[in-house]
């Protein structure tokens, strides 16, 4: 059976969103124009750090054939979970979450117990780009012959990265949120199919044809963001958000990110940083700030009264809907519920996004610790 070729390479489809300018500066931990790595209108150069590339995808390969027991994966984040268990479907491999939904996977601390998880693991998925740094340490000492794959490491060079108001360049950790474009999850799955092939050929034709399902509802979406897209007015497409989870979102769907609240060191902003991203709001004319379900925060809410802004805290970041075994408890699920608040909250037209089936008719059998 031949392999699906559904997509180009990461890096060929980052085009960079120009950030909106505020009338005075604004403080750097919450509201800065991103470092524009990417010229806007041209492509990342894929031989920019072909080595490190190179590398990481080599180590997510690096496995072996596992006979004789269930192969042992275990992952991070709730959406990537999501998507590995998908891919996995109905054969043998065992798929573990560590990160509770609703954590922040920025600060999170992997337990104790998470050690004994990691020691029995043949494979480890994390997002990489410095997420889950705490975790590989453990897997590290813990795991050591384990297949570590870092997901957005192995598929975006890192002339893609982007660094900005929570994520400074001089932090040495880029911007983590890659799950939240499309079309780099799209890179995501061809990773997961390919280290499932190396680990279980003998599934060969499910893990591909899985792969393939969970592609086209990828792409189903991606293709239903870009049409309601086209209903908000470009002036319109502006996102102030609670975290800095869509800065790979606003390139590839164009919207320009004007910042985030939550600081990079994850604490409230002070009194003036909060006067800043007032008088921002104002001056950009932004039609509505997105607040978290999960972390509600009264700055945000503060910033919508006194600027008479519509706050819409209803985003979820990496905290699942629905319950377990449900469809849209999924990464589809989390990206549809989100497309669709930020679409209509921005005036929009978001019946396309509804339109989309997420229930690709897979099943999850991933354990997600609460």
């Amino acid at each position: 059976m031949t392999r699906r070729s559904l997509i180009l390479p990461a890096c060929c489809a980052l085009l960079l969103a120009v950030a909106g300018c505020s009338s005075k500066p604004a403080p750097r931990d919450v509201v800065q124009q991103p470092d524009q790595n990417i010229t806007e209108g041209n492509i990342a150069d894929p031989t920019a750090d072909n080595g490190s590339l190179k590398a990481a995808s080599a180590a997510c390969l690096a496995g072996k054939k596992i006979t004789g027991r269930p192969v042992q994966i275990v992952s991070t984040v709730a959406p990537i979970t999501n998507l590995i268990s998908l891919v996995v479907g109905d054969t043998g491999p065992v798929v573990t979450g560590i990160v509770p939904e609703g954590t922040n996977s920025h600060t999170f601390e992997p337990p104790p117990s998470a050690a004994a998880t990691l020691e029995k693991a043949d494979i480890i998925f994390v997002n990489g780009l410095a997420l889950e740094d705490p975790t590989l340490a453990m897997a590290e000492a813990n795991a050591p012959d384990a297949v570590v794959c870092e997901l957005g490491t192995s598929v975006l060079p890192s002339a893609g990265y982007q660094y900005d108001f929570s994520f400074p360049k001089e932090g040495g950790k880029p911007n983590p949120h890659l799950w939240t474009s499309p079309q780099l999850v799209l890179n995501y799955l061809t990773m997961i199919r390919d280290v499932l092939l190396v680990a279980d050929p003998v599934n060969f034709e499910t893990y591909d044809a899985n792969y393939a399902t969970v592609s086209e509802m990828v792409m189903g979406l991606d293709s239903a963001m870009f049409t309601a897209t086209e209903s908000i007015a470009p002036n319109q497409r502006k996102l102030l958000t609670y975290h800095d989870a869509y800065a790979y979102f606003g390139i590839h769907f164009k919207y320009d990110i004007i910042g985030a609240i939550q600081p990079q060191s994850f604490e409230e902003p002070s009194p003036q940083d909060i006067a800043a991203v007032i008088d921002q709001v104002k001056s950009q004319k932004v039609k509505a700030i997105f607040g978290s379900e999960v972390f509600p925060s009264s700055v945000l809410e503060q910033i919508g009264k006194e600027t008479n802004v519509r706050y819409v805290d209803t985003l979820r970041d990496d905290d699942l809907p629905g319950k377990p075994g449900e469809a849209d408890h999924s990464w589809g699920g989390l990206m549809k519920f989100n497309f669709i608040t930020m679409v209509e909250a921005l005036g929009g037209d978001a019946s396309a996004i509804k339109a989309v089936n997420i229930d690709t008719g897979l099943s999850d059998k991933a354990s997600y610790p609460q």
